[in-house]
C-alpha cells in the first residue's frame, strides 16, 4: 500500500466498446460479451481464468444512440430475439472445446458461407471512393456509422465521449489498461486515443498515459476512405497518430466485409518510424458464428471466444505489473 492507503500496483482492466447497429440493453450486452472472452480464455488457458475473472471489465456502451438513428431511417428492432440468438452463437461456439477446431474447414461447412460481400467491398471502396460516393455508400449501408461523419451531427461527439469518460476514469487510476474494439467501435476508440494524445483539451492531463494493449477485431481502420477521415489523418506527422498505445493486435476474420482491408500495419506504419507505438500485429482468422441460420464472420461473439483472441489476453494477463519489472534490465 502507498501513503495514501492506495494500492501500490495497477489493477488490471478490460474496456470494451461495441460498433455499429442494434445493441441489446447495456447490462445483457455486457454479460454476453465478457462471457464470449471468458469462456475463449477458460478453454485455450485455464490457469488465466481467476485472473481473468479478477480483473475489472468496463463496457463504452452507446446502443441507445445507435437506435435513435435507425429508428427515425424506419429500422425495427427485435431485442428479446436478438438476445436469442447471441446467446444461441455463445452455446454454440462454446461446445467447441479444442482451438484447432476453428479452422477453414469448419468455416467452410458453416450454412450460408460466402466471400461475396469481401469481395464486392474489396473491388467497390476504391472505385467508389475514386468518385467521391464511399461515404453515401456507407451511409446507404450502415445509416448511424454514417452519420459518425457527419459534421452536422453531435453523435460522433456523444459516442466519443461515452468512451472518453471510461477511459480516463481508468487512466486516472493508473490501471494497466486493455482496450477492446469491434467493428467500427474501433474507429471511435481510435479518435479516442487520438484526443487524449493531441487535443488540447486534454493533452496536458492525458497525452502521457499509456494503454497496454488496443486490441481491433473487424476494424475497418485500414479502408482508405475511412483512414482520411479518422482525426489528426491530415496533421503534420508529429500530430498524426496516437501516442498513448504501446502494443496494438488487430484480427480480421476470413469474408469481413467490414474489414476487407485486412492489415493495418502496412497502414499504420509510421507509427513504429515514429516510435510512437512499440508494435502492430496482424491475425487472420476464421469466425465461426452463425446468426440467423447463416454464417456471419463478422459477428462480435464469434471474435471475442476465438482462440486468437484467447492468446492475445492471455498472454497479457500473464504478463508481470509494471511495478513488478526490475528497475534496470541489460
Amino acid at each position: 500500500m502507498t501513503g495514501d492507503g492506495t494500492s501500490s500496483h495497477a489493477e488490471r482492466s478490460l474496456l470494451l466498446i461495441h460498433g455499429r447497429d442494434f445493441k441489446p440493453a447495456e447490462e445483457i450486452f455486457t454479460d454476453l460479451s465478457m462471457a464470449a472472452l471468458r469462456c475463449g480464455v477458460e478453454r485455450d488457458y485455464p490457469d488465466q481464468i481467476d485472473i481473468f475473472d479478477d480483473m475489472q471489465k468496463h463496457v463504452a456502451w452507446y446502443g441507445d444512440l445507435n437506435a435513435d438513428i435507425l429508428f427515425a431511417c424506419g429500422k425495427r428492432y427485435d431485442e428479446q430475439l436478438d438476445v436469442g440468438d447471441r446467446r444461441n452463437v455463445l452455446n454454440a461456439l462454446r461446445e467447441i472445446k479444442v482451438r484447432k477446431r476453428f479452422g477453414i474447414r469448419q468455416y467452410d461447412l458453416l450454412p450460408g458461407k460466402s466471400a461475396v460481400p469481401e469481395a464486392i467491398a474489396d473491388i467497390a471502396a476504391p472505385l467508389l471512393g475514386a468518385i467521391g460516393l464511399s461515404v453515401p455508400l456507407i451511409g446507404t449501408l450502415a445509416k448511424d456509422f454514417a452519420k459518425y461523419f457527419d459534421r452536422k451531427s453531435d453523435y460522433a461527439i456523444k459516442v466519443r465521449e461515452r468512451l472518453r469518460t471510461r477511459l480516463c476514469e481508468l487512466l486516472d487510476r493508473g490501471d494497466q489498461i486493455v482496450l477492446v474494439s469491434h467493428g467500427t467501435g474501433s474507429v471511435v476508440a481510435y479518435d479516442v486515443l487520438w484526443q487524449l494524445s493531441h487535443d488540447p483539451d486534454y493533452r496536458d492531463d492525458y497525452a502521457k498515459k499509456k494503454v497496454d494493449m488496443f486490441l481491433t477485431l473487424g476494424a475497418p481502420l485500414g479502408d482508405l476512405h475511412i483512414h482520411k477521415r479518422l482525426l489528426g489523418a491530415k496533421n503534420r506527422l508529429s500530430s498524426r497518430f496516437p501516442t498513448n498505445i504501446i502494443s496494438w493486435h488487430n484480427v480480421s476474420a476470413e469474408d469481413d466485409y467490414t474489414c476487407h482491408d485486412n492489415t493495418l500495419a502496412d497502414d499504420f506504419k509510421m507509427m513504429m518510424q515514429e516510435r510512437v507505438i512499440s508494435a502492430v500485429h496482424d491475425y487472420r482468422i476464421f469466425n465461426l458464428a452463425v446468426r440467423y441460420g447463416k454464417s456471419n464472420p463478422h459477428s462480435s461473439i464469434g471474435y471475442y471466444i476465438h482462440p486468437r483472441v484467447s492468446k492475445i489476453l492471455a498472454d497479457w494477463l500473464s504478463e508481470p505489473d509494471i511495478e513488478t519489472v526490475p528497475k534496470y534490465t541489460f
